[in-house]
């Protein structure tokens, strides 16, 4: 059986979902699941803006005779909709295989003393409270059934703190640790827990970190070769397309310009 056979295989009438959906590293993980499994799968597509799920549905279901395709409205800082999710999926979506965290955000670059509340709080609800509530609402059925993956997107920034990033880095240090507690809680189980840490990607996450001046966003990659979000998408379907008792625990991705998240060569 070749490789592409056997990922296939692994991934075959698996039901994925996947928070922030709509773009970036994301969409781009539900394009590359999909076009391993051979279009063998169900998804739950979670975020905020429909209109990109019903697009990503359409383009699924045109290229993919048989997949099935579940546009869900999320957002996953607020605590009454993460509450509530399994209630609301229709029942042939609802036995989740694989949840992969992967909504997050930044806002803002100041340091300690001059945040904004509300950039505090919309990170640590989207990037930490968010995760862990809908984290909740699977893991106990994956517990039961003795099998699923949760995949958690952390960062670079989650190791090494950087000056003007507190909370952002905090946000990402928390899912770090939440996300070997989640191992070490289910290792009794044949639930796989795996993070994700990726370095410099450019996606929209700069241009919302400085809220909408993507001027600015484009200065943070100047004289580099950033990641994409097909290249995190790829090692994501990779780490799902193991053998069912091989777990990539921990993986740091990025660019080979850049060593940590302040060690970075620009060119002149």
């Amino acid at each position: 059986m070749s490789f592409g056979d056997k990922a296939a295989a692994r991934l075959a009438g698996k039901t994925v979902f996947v928070t922030g959906a709509s773009s970036g590293i994301g969409q781009a993980t539900v394009l590359a699941l999909a076009e391993a499994a051979k279009g063998d799968l169900k998804f739950v597509l979670a975020a905020r803006r429909t209109d990109r799920l019903d697009e990503l549905k359409k383009k699924l279901e045109t290229d993919y005779k048989g997949i099935q395709v579940l546009p869900f409205k999320l957002d996953v800082s607020k605590v009454e909709e993460t509450e509530n999710i399994v209630s609301k999926l229709p029942k042939e979506f609802s036995e989740v295989d694989v949840l992969i965290n992967n909504a997050g955000m930044v806002h803002g670059t100041e340091k300690v003393g001059s945040i904004n509340q509300n950039d505090i709080e919309i990170m640590f609800h989207t990037n930490v409270l968010g995760l862990i509530s809908v984290t909740q609402q699977f893991v106990g059925e994956m517990r039961k059934r003795n099998k699923g993956d949760i995949v958690n997107i952390g960062s670079i920034a989650g190791r090494e703190p950087y000056v003007g990033g507190g909370i952002y880095c905090a946000t990402k240090a928390a899912v770090r640790s939440f996300t070997e507690t989640l191992r070490k809680e289910n290792i009794d189980t044949r639930i796989r827990v795996i993070e994700v840490d990726p370095g410099a990607v450019e996606t929209e996450f700069s241009v919302v970190r400085f809220r909408g001046d993507k001027s600015k966003a484009d200065a943070v990659y100047a004289g580099t070769e950033p990641l994409v979000a097909d290249d995190i998408a790829e090692f994501i379907t990779y780490t799902l397309t193991r053998r069912e008792n091989v777990v990539i625990a921990d993986t740091l991705i990025f660019p080979n310009h850049q060593a940590s998240p302040t060690h970075v060569y620009r060119k002149n």
